[in-house]
């Protein structure tokens, strides 16, 4: 066989003079931008072959690791029920089928299963298609799905009748996939995208009528931000977000009154941001707030909702970062980062307790789940480490006990008291510490050194959390170290952490 490194192919060096900020550097590859230049495309083809020349040696491997991840994964899985409305709702996978199942039960689990949408049978037809933002109407009688048929994340939004399996011809066209209902079970609020793909406009829509004559009730002009609709979780509002990296601004409107007007709650301001939630007769925001770097809760009253009527609820804590909360009837409960490790904290709205969940390994991820049951005393959250399968916890919070409703089945088997989870810190040339987590194979460990695999990402505040992957394991059992560095750009240690990485 010939030596693939006798065949490396290497780019004409051509300089182009690029002049930005009164700087001139010279680019000798920007001509391969040219997609239509037959030089350009002769290139592409000498690497493709280069690398499958370069890599034949290794197919047998390729092959063998393909079954072996593939083998660990359960064909026929589904989702841990959650309550809604009367129902039971899930979705399942079907052997040696692509696209999921999604379905529910009226009342008990115990009843017959109610099929949603088959999306292996809308899929049938398509090379491409992929089915979101499935939302239930308020009378559980309509069921708004989005279908993106070219793989653009351009969704068409249809509707189904589930009393008589009917999908209507009318099509919501160039949205974001996703829709709010209003109280009537029949007025939706949806948003397109204009031709940038930026989410701009949010329009109304009443099932039945001419997508034509739909209105506009908002529009996004400035460029820089994003909007989208969604209902609050006690459904009581309509609720339009406009949302860019610096700031924020949000619009409600009373669900019951779909052709009433959107009411601005803080107008944008530069590096001011806030996300809201509705409960009882106030508005709860997440907010930076008063230099809150890492966030703090407040809280306006539903009429007077403007940031000079904000209180505090829970005051900002320089070593505590809030990163999220979710709303019961009887509990308040927070989603907190501490040194870099998941904290979930729940407290009674009268204050008579206040506690976090306890969680014993030394690096791990854990986040609060799908709640969608206001009244409910149960909280759903989920749990995963390097060494532990993902897990779903039923935690009530009255009793402070929990079930272990499911874990991510890793076909074949897997011990977790095989593997080695660490959380270390190494130093960065500027002095800061960084935390790294790692795992490997007890069996498998050299001191002498074992190969690594390091993995990093910060960018755009995305934390990179420690959690499981059976896919890993096939590196795991070769004697790999698998390691993240919870690099600045994201938030592991902190809003600080992702503003230091820029």
């Amino acid at each position: 066989m010939q030596n693939p490194a006798t065949n490396i192919p290497f780019a004409e060096k051509i300089a182009k003079e690029l002049s930005k900020h009164n700087d001139i550097r010279p680019d000798y590859y920007y001509w391969l931008n040219q997609r239509d230049n037959p030089k350009v495309l002769d290139y592409l083809t000498a690497e493709n072959h280069y690398r499958e020349a370069a890599m034949k040696h290794t197919e047998p491997l390729q092959e063998k690791l393909f079954h072996e991840i593939k083998s660990r994964i359960k064909q026929d899985d589904s989702s841990v029920p959650y309550y809604k409305n009367g129902y039971w709702y899930y979705v399942r996978f079907e052997q040696d089928k692509e696209h999921p199942v999604y379905c529910r039960k009226k009342g008990s689990l115990e009843n017959p299963e109610e099929i949603l949408l088959n999306v292996n049978e809308l899929a049938s037809t398509y090379d491409y298609y992929k089915a979101g933002g499935l939302n239930v109407s308020p009378d559980n009688t309509w069921l708004a799905f989005g279908e993106d048929t070219l793989s653009r994340r351009i969704y068409n939004i249809r509707f189904k009748n589930l009393e008589s399996g009917q999908i209507l011809e009318t099509q919501l066209e160039y949205t974001t996939g996703s829709i709010a209902w209003a109280a009537d079970s029949k007025t939706v609020f949806y948003t397109i995208k204009d031709s940038s793909l930026r989410a701009s406009k949010v329009f109304r829509h009443t099932l039945g009528s001419d997508p034509k004559e739909d209105t506009e009730v908002f529009h996004e002009t400035d460029t820089t931000f994003n909007c989208t609709a969604y209902s609050t979780k006690s459904e009581s509002f309509i609720m339009i977000a406009s949302f860019s990296s610096v700031s924020n601004e949000f619009r409600f409107l009373d669900a019951t009154n779909p052709e009433g007007e959107f009411r601005l709650i803080q107008e944008r301001e530069r590096s001011l941001e806030y996300a809201v939630a509705h409960f009882e007769n106030h508005w709860y925001i997440r907010t930076n707030k008063d230099d809150a770097t890492n966030f703090k809760l407040m809280r306006a009253p539903l009429e007077q909702p403007g940031k000079e009527n904000w209180t505090d609820v829970v005051p900002h804590r320089k070593d505590v970062y809030l990163e999220g909360l979710e709303i019961f009837r009887d509990f308040l409960v927070l989603e907190e980062r501490s040194n870099g490790l998941s904290k979930i904290r729940i407290t009674r709205w009268d204050n008579s307790e206040d506690h976090y969940l306890q969680f014993s390994e030394e690096t791990y991820t854990a986040g609060i789940g799908t709640n969608p049951d206001f009244n409910s005393t149960t909280l759903r959250y989920g749990y995963s480490s390097l060494t532990t399968p993902a897990s779903v916890f039923d935690y009530n919070m009255n009793t402070r006990t929990q079930t272990l409703m499911k874990q991510q089945e890793v076909v074949g088997g897997h011990n977790p008291e095989d593997y080695q989870a660490e959380r270390i810190w190494a130093k960065a040339t500027d002095g800061k510490r960084i935390p790294v987590s790692l795992v490997y194979k007890k069996s498998l460990r050299n001191v002498k050194g074992n190969p690594l695999l390091l993995y990093g990402y910060g960018s755009y505040g995305i934390t990179v959390d420690p959690g499981f992957s059976s896919t890993r394991l096939s590196l795991l059992d070769r004697g790999f170290i698998f390691a993240i560095a919870h690099i600045r750009g994201g938030q592991y240690l902190g809003r600080e952490w992702y503003d230091d990485g820029k």
